[in-house]
């Protein structure tokens, strides 16, 4: 794979600037629309974009009068409710019947851009969405029974999903940025950066891996770094990922025609931690076990996925998913092309074998 380097086109996305081209966008655009607002707003990029089947329900929620003017975001107020009445829960419970109030929540699902940045296989744009409806969801209080416990009531229980429909959406669908600081990433940068974190973590612990040893039942003593010596070579597997796309015969397509990355940066212990998640933009109907498949059988199932999902080598980038295709599958069909029973072309056979000895996955 080319070297990540961190240097970006000139004037990327940036995150104030698709927020106010999403505010102009009426509501139920879909995803033609969203694509091509965005590659007006930043000349030189031609944006596309793809939705994800990910129905989510946001926490945050509104107090809705009964002629469907919000009154206050749902759980602050519930609080100050509650306070009014010493958090006497069976007396605020009671007081909340006799009134109209609603609530109203937001669902969504998960929508990509993209904007190719330039011919490898990270160098594109990407920004996470949601596509998102509020919708009135239910009264203020319980109609059946009382809440037994304060969290009851600040997280409504008696909400079902499945009643939303036409006449229940108060506004949207909308679109709304994802995460702030990963929702508009340029990913060529941002692999390189998970690239580096991880570097730097392994060589701020390099003095204290010098000192450790290990001391095996006889007694021999045998230091950490010759047992793992390319401890500090590490491979990320954000990296990895790309490294084998441009490296396999799936570099003749565009990793965001078939993959979106669900990116996360945060801190966990002190340290920060960047990652992603490759998400497939579709899935093959079945889910592709080893079981007591011959190797041979294998290969014919593997062709099959790559034909239903229309990318050479895609049953291998399932594989480091784990949905839909089993690790063990990758597995045989290492063993068999060690064993000179099956074939691979060389580039594919060479990013097998070196998944299957040294795994990764997601």
């Amino acid at each position: 794979m080319a070297e990540m380097s961190e240097n970006a086109p000139t004037r990327l996305p940036d995150h104030g600037t698709v927020e106010a081209v999403l505010a102009r966008l009426p509501a139920g655009a879909d995803e033609t629309v969203l694509a091509a607002a965005l590659s007006e707003a930043f000349p030189g990029f031609a944006f596309s974009a793809a939705s994800v089947d990910d129905r989510y329900w946001r926490d945050t929620r509104s107090v809705l009068a009964p002629d469907g003017t919000r009154i206050a975001e749902y759980r602050p107020w519930m609080k100050a409710e509650l306070a009014k009445d010493n958090g006497d829960i069976a007396t605020v419970w009671r007081r909340l019947q006799d009134t109209d109030l609603q609530i109203s929540e937001w669902h969504g699902n998960s929508v990509y851009a993209f904007a190719p940045t330039g011919s490898g296989a990270a160098d594109y744009v990407q920004i996470s969405l949601g596509r998102e409806t509020e919708w009135c969801a239910g009264p203020i209080a319980n109609p059946s029974r009382r809440p037994w416990g304060e969290e009851e009531l600040l997280d409504p229980s008696w909400i079902t999903h499945e009643d939303m429909s036409d006449d229940k959406v108060l506004a949207g669908p909308l679109y709304r940025l994802n995460r702030a600081g990963v929702s508009v990433v340029h990913v060529r940068t941002f692999v390189a950066r998970c690239a580096r974190v991880e570097r730097n973590k392994r060589e701020a612990r390099r003095p204290e891996l010098e000192r450790r040893v290990w001391v095996s039942s006889d007694g021999t003593r045998t230091p950490f770094l010759d047992m793992q010596p390319n401890y500090f070579d590490f491979t990320p597997r954000e990296v990895r990922f790309f490294q084998d796309w441009e490296e396999s015969s799936a570099r003749a397509s565009r990793v965001y025609e078939h993959w979106a990355l669900d990116i996360r940066d945060y801190e966990h212990k002190g340290e920060r931690e960047l990652a992603f998640i490759p998400r497939p933009l579709r899935l093959p109907d079945e889910r592709l076990e080893a079981g007591d498949s011959s190797v041979h059988m294998l290969m014919d199932r593997t062709e099959a996925v790559d034909r239903e999902m229309g990318l050479a080598f895609a049953w291998f980038f399932l594989m480091t998913h784990g949905n839909k295709v089993s690790p063990e599958v990758g597995e045989t069909i290492a063993q068999g092309l060690r064993e000179a029973r099956v074939r691979l072309p060389d580039h594919d056979a060479k990013v097998l074998l070196r998944w299957a000895d040294e795994r990764y996955g997601f």
